[in-house]
């Protein structure tokens, strides 16, 4: 059987990274776009299995230049996404409603299998948030543009190179006191990397007959307890306080000025609305493969890295000692 090709823009990041590995690992040839790649190529080289991929450098708004990749591919992958707005084009806008858009039509253009799209849970009711908004007119153009399109909506995301559970250690290793938005009432439904890769592979490899999947993990989290998970896995106790909403507007204000932002006011609108399943769309678990990995096990085998004496912590020597007897 002929080998699969699949063009993936955004395969530097988190969600790449582990994606590369399943698809290479699976005899699916695979092409990398990226903006650098002399910053970017030689860890994306690392994450595919030799003669199965390729990395390309391209501006991802040069639609000559990637239309011509579009040529050999039978699936493409948008893995590209920004939590917040820079300048120089980083817009929400660019990013989620236009790059998106763009893509779709050269995948119907060239009539491609399937366009796969990660978008993100919980926009449906973030109304509000400028990053739903555009998220949610991304999800609509693709869908208008090319109807062999699937869009995948994950609750948050995480691994060892995420952005979430490590920059949470790191401030809660550094913070006396850490600050519960909306008293950390949130809920959330984390997916590890493993499993939301599972479900791109699923797709490749069987179809799809929804056009939106719900991506979710095996349980419903709350943002403290969240928290509280991080700090005892880093054997740390911290003081969690409720920020009134007042005190959190001004806080991410601040926050927002800074290069790379903890919270913007953006983000904060958006932690105002649980990030479960909306129960209109099928999730993960109704094709067959519901998220396996928790939040707690997965996260143990890296949090040592945030505990005093790190690699040489004694919660981690005795762990292995455990496991030798």
């Amino acid at each position: 059987m002929k080998a699969k090709n699949c063009l993936i823009f955004g395969g530097s990041g988190q969600i790449g990274s582990f994606l590369i590995r399943k698809l290479t690992k699976n005899n699916v040839r695979v092409t990398v776009v990226t903006r650098n790649i002399h910053q970017k190529g030689l860890k994306i080289k690392t994450q595919g299995n030799a003669g199965y991929i390729d990395i390309v450098e391209a501006n991802i708004f040069e639609e000559e230049k990637i239309e011509k990749l579009f040529r050999e591919a039978d699936y493409c992958i948008n893995l590209v996404g920004i939590l917040y707005e820079k300048k120089r084009g980083n817009t929400f806008k660019n990013i989620h409603t236009i790059f998106p858009s763009l893509l779709a039509k050269l995948c119907k253009k060239n009539n491609l299998e399937n366009f796969i799209h990660i978008s993100a849970l919980g926009i449906n009711e973030a109304i509000d948030s400028k990053y739903a908004i555009s998220k949610l007119h991304g999800e609509k153009n693709i869908l208008d543009n090319f109807s062999k399109s699937i869009i995948l909506r994950p609750s948050i995301v995480f691994s060892n190179s995420d952005n979430f559970s490590t920059q949470f250690m790191t401030l809660l290793n550094r913070l006396p006191i850490f600050p519960l938005y909306y008293s950390g009432k949130t809920k959330f439904m984390p997916i590890h990397c493993t499993d939301l890769t599972d479900v791109i592979y699923h797709i490749i490899s069987k179809g799809s007959d929804s056009q939106i999947i719900e991506c979710i993990g095996p349980e419903i989290l709350t943002f403290r307890e969240i928290i509280e998970i991080l700090l005892k896995l880093i054997n740390k106790k911290r003081l969690l306080v409720p920020l009134p909403l007042t005190i959190a507007k001004l806080s991410a204000k601040f926050f927002q000025l800074l290069p790379n932002p903890l919270l913007t006011e953006d983000q904060l609108r958006l932690l105002k609305y649980h990030n479960i399943p909306s129960g209109k769309y099928k999730t993960n678990s109704d094709i067959g493969l519901p998220g396996k990995l928790y939040f707690k096990d997965e996260v143990k085998k890296y949090s040592y890295m945030w505990r005093d004496g790190g690699e040489f912590s004694t919660e981690k020597y005795n762990l292995k000692n455990m496991k030798k007897n």
